[in-house]
């Protein structure tokens, strides 16, 4: 079987967090598309752009000449009705949610399904670096198909779910009511005792019963089995998402240490 890159027609997906950098693309062969990821080992004491201006230079995949890029940043996200967004409002209602140190500029998702407006952050040196190296450059929140393919999801079945998605050392925890964001926040989760501490107090925030509503856990939980033992302890229905099974099996799902965000683009897409 012969697989091999087009400069002119791949996209490579960079995903970009504050202690991650990994790059990821299919390419078309005679008998399937394959998937190539690849994480890079972020040096410490320089910024994630100076990171990225290296990776540009020796990462493997960069060497095909590829200039068309889709970026999922990790960065706070301040989310916005559809029907109250303003551009020229968002500036200061980010800023009031999210105040920062370094010059950043926004950038926003729309998101249809959800009746939403997704606005986040990019460090300007960092926009410089992927402005300079790509033609074609896209940006989206690094939630963004998460947040599709679970908001689907959340139909199945009459019972309200409780979402929580581990990543970066981070927990997202979020729900939905019909088609609308009932609740969204991330937390620092570094161990299982914080991550048990904010799903069951998001859990009572949101006035959830305990045998009739559903939390399902997906990413990399710290300490898997205890923390589901503990939750199993007040919470009746607590269920783990295994990608596998969750999409059948697709190619994506078998590509070691791919994080789940990037399994669901690649599966469902953005």
């Amino acid at each position: 079987m012969s697989i091999e890159l087009n400069p002119q027609k791949e996209r490579i997906i960079i995903r970009i967090g504050q202690r991650h950098l990994s790059f990821a693309t299919i390419s078309k062969g005679e008998e399937e598309n394959m998937i190539t990821y690849e994480p890079y080992v972020i040096k410490s004491g320089i910024s994630i752009a100076a990171n990225l201006r290296e990776a540009l230079k020796s990462a493997e995949l960069f060497k095909t000449g590829i200039k068309r890029a889709l970026v999922m940043l990790d960065s706070p996200v301040l989310l916005i009705p559809v029907e109250q967004f303003e551009e020229g409002t968002m500036e200061d209602m980010y800023n009031q949610s999210f105040p920062h140190k370094e010059p950043i500029g926004l950038l926003y998702n729309v998101l249809p399904e959800l009746n939403a407006v997704a606005v986040f952050a990019i460090n300007k040196d960092l926009k410089t670096v992927l402005d300079d190296h790509f033609a074609d450059l896209r940006i989206s929140t690094l939630m963004a198909p998460v947040w599709k393919h679970l908001h689907y999801r959340s139909f199945t079945g009459a019972r309200g779910k409780l979402y929580g998605y581990f990543h970066d050392r981070k927990l997202d925890v979020f729900s939905f009511h019909q088609n609308r964001f009932k609740f969204s926040n991330q937390f620092d989760a570094k161990g299982a005792h914080d991550a048990l501490y904010f799903l069951l107090y998001v859990w009572r925030q949101l006035l959830f019963d305990a045998e009739q509503n559903e939390l399902h856990l997906v990413g990399e939980l710290p300490h898997q089995e205890w923390l589901v033992g503990e939750l199993r302890k007040y919470l009746q229905n607590v269920y783990v998402i295994n990608p596998s099974a969750e999409f059948n099996q697709a190619p994506a799902t078998k590509v070691e240490e791919m994080p789940f965000d990037l399994i669901t683009l690649f599966t469902k897409g953005r």
